[in-house]
């Protein structure tokens, strides 16, 4: 018998050589008829798999990660059964699953494959998929599997195989179709009831712009026609919310090839919701004693070498800015956090003085390929809400906790409900990739984990996704779409201070290091525009819009009345937009909803006699005649509720 102990950590007897499937049937019928894939001992093993030792079990179905990335790897081998049925001489190389469904890169020699081919791709997959096909594992000698990629004269796979070891090859058979493949398999095909093929792109292999270029194909795969409905519905939705179709709509950012590629230029509504957006985080920083710092877009090579980022960036950074002066270099800053070092650095500060908060929004430089920019959530220069705060490691728990609550408060205002925190930690398997001593890292992931837990939030853990000189706390966001976003980010770092060697003056007159926090509610200013973008379609809370109000003349002769309901709204701090034009007051109407400003203030013969307004509200329509003053103070209220309040 052996011991099988499961997340609740209670623990089972069974005979050896059970497989997850039968520990799933031995709980419920309902759980093993769900049950994907499984993880025993930490290893990836398929639902068929028998167990042989004793060990700890995860069962995985579709409402798990690990089920989905099993569904749609395994559809990824029906797609390639399916392209080597229609194509039988296209040489297959891997087929892995992605965020959302999976793709599989082929080489189709001199055939060139199009969006109008996935059509009967599709049709032959669910064929396949009909016929329920069992995934079995099998282990395969390299001098075999060499040998079968060899007769099958296809290139990619032996280059694949010779980089692996001898006895850790495995291959995937269903039907008479088989991969080389790792595992991590649903029981059979007959689990895949939808399947839609995305697209198709061109991929390099291996992703080396020197080698051969083959025809990437995506798609995406479900256990039920239903849910495949949704998610078509749900790409449509994120079509019509995609930021750069509404940035250009609403008039709030554009891009230059004569500026550069990744390089947004604001324009004036664009300008003014960001202005909007620092002076909403800079009235809660100020509150919360944060101290507003400047530092400058450049800063001298040694100031990185001293800080650890040329090692990091460098080579990806962009490339150095030489000065008449013989070997003086300049770097675009990729960071603020080594500018705010020596900011602290410039005076000398005793225990009495900590903590120090210096914030900034400070736009910083990185380097990205061509092909990876997107709109504003991909760019070269970004604006940073960025903040340090230096502090007594005493102070460090108290201090975490603060930002945690700004950031809270930050969510709310804005309408992000719906998060996960994600405690990132190093890998202890690769300390190359990190700076500071074991003991330094072992103190900041503590604080992280101890704050995350007091302030009682929703969180996992991430090992191998710390910054290079920290672990970090960072808020996962779900959008109106139910799409995941990294925004807002917190990391303790106690390695920056030691390496710019700074120091305080404790109560006994000995000098010690301050502990580091750097902090980031938004992120970026441009990938936050962004999502909020997405999230609302463009229908941003009251009080962060550009223009929150639209007067709309029905004809001239009311622009005497207009322009006082203007200046009347203008002196209650509502921003409006006086619409005088000479047109029709259906297509001023329509055109105020395109714009997606919130309210419109209809003025005729009545509202000017009657020295009322006619309000409407976008998306609603008419809400009805009303004194001036009710209308401010309606706005007024509606601006104060939808804005969360932040206490200090």
């Amino acid at each position: 018998m052996i011991e099988i102990r499961f997340p609740d950590q209670s623990v089972r007897s069974y005979p050896e050589g059970t497989t997850p499937f039968e520990v799933a049937q031995s709980i419920s019928e309902g759980l093993a008829r769900n049950v994907l894939s499984a993880k025993f001992n930490k290893q990836t093993v398929e639902a068929s798999t028998p167990l042989q030792e004793d060990g700890e079990i995860q069962l995985f179905t579709w409402n798990d990660k690990e089920g989905k990335t099993a569904f749609w790897h395994s559809s990824a081998h029906v797609l390639a059964q399916a392209l080597l049925a229609l194509y039988p001489d296209c040489k297959l190389t891997i087929g892995p699953a992605i965020e959302n469904g999976f793709y599989y890169d082929a080489d189709f020699g001199e055939h060139s494959l199009t969006e109008k081919d996935l059509i009967a791709i599709e049709k032959k997959m669910l064929e396949f998929a009909r016929q329920k096909f069992e995934f079995k594992m099998r282990s395969s000698s390299k001098a075999a599997a060499l040998d079968y990629y060899k007769k099958e004269n296809n290139p990619y796979k032996v280059e694949l195989i010779e980089n692996l070891e001898d006895g850790t090859i495995t291959f995937c058979d269903h039907a008479d179709f088989t991969d080389l493949c790792r595992g991590g398999h649903i029981p059979q095909t007959g689990v895949i009831k939808a399947i839609k093929l995305t697209n198709v792109a061109g991929a390099y292999w291996r992703g080396d712009e020197t080698k051969q270029q083959l025809t990437r194909i995506y798609g995406i795969s479900f256990p039920k026609q239903k849910e495949l409905t949704e998610y078509l519905e749900r790409v449509e939705e994120a079509k019509k919310r995609d930021h750069r179709k509404l940035g250009k709509e609403l008039d709030l950012f554009t891009f230059s090839q004569k500026v550069g590629q990744g390089l947004p230029l604001w324009l004036p509504k664009g300008a003014a919701l960001r202005e909007r957006l620092e002076n909403f985080l800079k009235k809660a920083q100020a509150k919360a004693g944060y101290e507003q710092v400047i530092s400058p877009h450049i800063g001298n090579k040694e100031l990185y070498m001293t800080s650890g980022h040329y090692e990091k960036y460098g080579a990806d950074s962009f490339q150095p800015i030489h000065t008449p002066a013989e070997g003086e270099e300049f770097l675009l800053k990729p960071m603020n956090c080594p500018h705010h070092c020596e900011i602290f650095k410039a005076k000398p500060w005793s225990y009495r003085d900590l903590p120090k908060r210096y914030a900034e929004f400070g736009t910083v430089y990185r380097y990205e390929q061509s092909g990876e920019l997107h709109g504003l959530t991909r760019v070269r220069g970004f604006t940073q809400d960025d903040a340090h705060i230096f502090c007594m490691p005493e102070q460090l728990d108290e201090e975490f906790k603060k930002v945690i609550d700004l950031v809270l408060y930050v969510f709310s205002s804005l309408g992000f409900e719906d998060f996960t925190a994600q405690v990132s930690l190093r890998d202890p398997e690769k300390p190359e990739k990190y700076i500071g001593s074991t003991k330094n890292w072992e103190l900041a992931e503590a604080a992280i984990l101890n704050a995350t837990k007091e302030k009682n939030l929703d969180y996992i853990v991430e090992t191998g996704e710390a910054a290079f000189y920290g672990p970090k706390l960072d808020f996962m966001v779900k959008d109106a779409l139910g799409r995941q976003w990294q925004l807002g980010t917190i990391q303790v770092d106690y390695n920056l201070p030691e390496r710019f060697e700074l120091q305080y003056k404790g109560s006994d007159n000995e000098l010690y290091r301050p502990v580091m926090i750097h902090r980031a509610p938004f992120g970026s200013m441009e990938r936050f525009v962004a999502i909020l973008l997405e999230h609302t379609g463009g229908n941003f809370p009251l009080w962060l819009m550009p223009n929150q109000v639209n007067i709309l003349c029905v004809s001239e002769k009311h622009k005497n009345y207009a322009q006082k309901v203007l200046n009347f709204l203008e002196n209650h701090e509502i921003r409006a937009l006086l619409d005088d034009r000479n047109e029709t007051i259906g297509k001023k109407i329509r055109e105020s909803e395109l714009s997606k400003v919130p309210y419109m203030i209809i003025l005729g013969e009545k509202e000017a006699e009657t020295q009322t307004v006619s309000l409407r509200k976008h998306q609603e329509g008419d809400v009805g005649s009303f004194a001036l003053e009710t209308v401010v103070n309606q706005l007024n209220k509606e601006i104060k509720e939808s804005q969360a309040t932040f206490e200090v």
